[in-house]
This record gives structure tokens, C-alpha cells and sequence, in this order.
């Protein structure tokens, strides 16, 4: 079974200020599900964070720990932020997209991939699981961001 999932949410900020905080690794544990940790652990080409970056995240998923690397596939500020895994328990492929709305910034993540090793024994459970996690992820960064404004 593969997993592809998309959540999406009206945040009342402006897209690059929502883009500016959600693409920066330095803020994934802040608002993202179960991350611990993270780390610019491999510069892009032209130094810093882009095309060809890797974040090293440590999560928590279902009680258990995940190290995995994800590389920028694609990096389009304030637009999208396109990631793959190239290391860790399953194959992942995220996509951040950020784009103007009426009332803000409308913002959308997509999570696709296969589950591997324990996750495809739990892999009628995973989707919900991380549907619910994104849903979480997507109010907890508009609340971060109105109560920064």
C-alpha cells in the first residue's frame, strides 16, 4: 500500500510570511508532528539552504523513533518546497505549497510514499494517522504565526 495524503488550510497571514517560517528547517520541530530535531546536515550547491539541501530529522511516529534525511527537490519561495527522502525507514516524498488566498495564504502539504520495515505491517493505520498529523501541523503553524503577528 502507498500513502498519499493531502491536507490543506486557509492561514489569515500573507503567503510569504507563512512560506518565509514553514520553509525554514530551523522551525520544523516548532510546528511540525513529532519532530524533535533537525539539521542542515549538507549545504545546496550555492551554499545554505536550497536545490539539492539535506535536513536530518529525528521524529517520533506511532512511539517510534525515526531517523530520516530529506533532500530539496525543489525550492520556489514563497511558492513551494518539494523534498524527498534519501534516507530513513520508508520512502517519502513531501510537498509544501503556498499560494495567495483572500483571507491569506492558502497552504497545502502533500505526504506520498510507501511504508517499509514495520510501517507496511501498520499500513492500513498510517494514512489516518498522517492525515491527522498534517491537519495538526497546518493549525499549529497558523496559530504560531497569528500569535507572531
Amino acid at each position: 500500500m502507498t500513502v498519499d495524503v493531502t491536507v490543506e488550510r486557509v492561514i489569515p497571514v500573507p503567503p510569504e510570511h507563512v512560506a518565509a517560517y514553514a520553509m525554514d528547517w530551523r522551525h520544523d520541530a516548532d510546528w511540525t508532528q513529532g519532530i524533535r530535531t533537525a539539521q542542515l546536515t549538507t549545504e545546496a550547491a550555492g551554499g545554505g539552504f536550497g536545490v539539492g539541501a539535506e535536513v536530518t530529522r529525528t521524529a517520533y511516529f506511532v512511539g517510534r523513533r525515526i531517523d530520516y534525511v530529506l533532500r530539496v527537490a525543489a525550492y520556489d519561495p514563497p511558492r513551494l518546497l518539494d523534498m524527498v527522502s534519501v534516507a530513513g525507514p520508508m520512502p517519502m516524498h513531501v510537498t509544501y505549497t503556498f499560494g495567495p488566498h483572500p483571507s491569506g495564504t492558502h497552504a497545502r502539504i502533500r505526504v506520498r510514499g510507501g511504508p517499509g520495515g514495520f510501517y507496511r505491517l501498520a499500513a492500513p493505520l498510517l494514512a489516518r494517522r498522517v492525515r491527522g498529523n498534517l491537519a495538526k501541523d497546518l493549525r499549529d503553524l497558523e496559530a504560531r504565526l497569528v500569535a507572531q503577528r
